[in-house]
Order: C-alpha cells, then structure tokens, then sequence
C-alpha cells in the first residue's frame, strides 16, 4: 500500500501470506537480486519476529515446513538461499547482492554480516 511504511507491509504480508499476526518485527537484512534474464531489478528487505499470534497456514504465496537448522534443504530453496539464512537464523544482520543470469545461476554475490 502507498501509505505504508516497510515495517507496516512486513506485517501485512505476514499475515495476508501465513497467517501468523505479530507487531514485534526486527529487521535482519536488505537484499537487492539483479536478474539479468529477465532485465529486472528486486529489493528485498528481511525480517524476523519471534512474538507472534496464530499458526501458519498454507497460502497461495506458500506452504509452511519445520525443519531443525541442520536440516534446512537448501537444495530445494532458492539458489541464495544458502548464502545469507544460516547468518540471519544466528541472530546476525546481512546486506547482500546477487545477481543471477537465470533462476539456475548466480554469476556474482556478495553478501556481508553484521552483529
């Protein structure tokens, strides 16, 4: 919505795509995803909550899975994936950049960490 600050989008992304309602968002990282097949530029901003209300559902945005950390499958997710979750599932912040030929190859990244 125009009107809306990041924080107040999270939330309602959060909630129109999962279910789960939560006022108590921490910010954990800004990616910018250039994607030269599609001539597209993609900023993304990263949150994380861990008061929330509710329990998440299965949406047309996504299909909600628990996994213990060491059994993420990062072979099944998004090709970045594995490059800045394990840093923000430790409580660390990230400012990242990949940028992809297509879905399949990421031809540069870089991806910084902050306590």
């Amino acid at each position: 919505e125009s009107t809306e600050t990041i924080e107040q989008c999270a939330v309602r992304e959060l909630e129109e795509e999962s279910g789960i309602v939560t006022t108590d968002i921490h910010r954990r990282g800004y990616i910018v995803f250039k994607m030269a097949e599609l001539n597209q530029m993609l900023r993304v901003h990263v949150y994380e909550t861990w008061n929330f209300v509710g329990e998440a559902v299965e949406t047309e945005e996504m299909r909600p899975q628990w996994y213990k950390e060491s059994d993420i499958p990062f072979d099944k997710m998004w090709l970045d994936d594995k490059y800045w979750l394990p840093h923000v599932l430790a409580g660390k912040s990230i400012l990242a950049r990949f940028e992809f030929e297509d879905e399949e190859t990421i031809t540069e990244y870089d991806v910084k960490v902050q306590d």
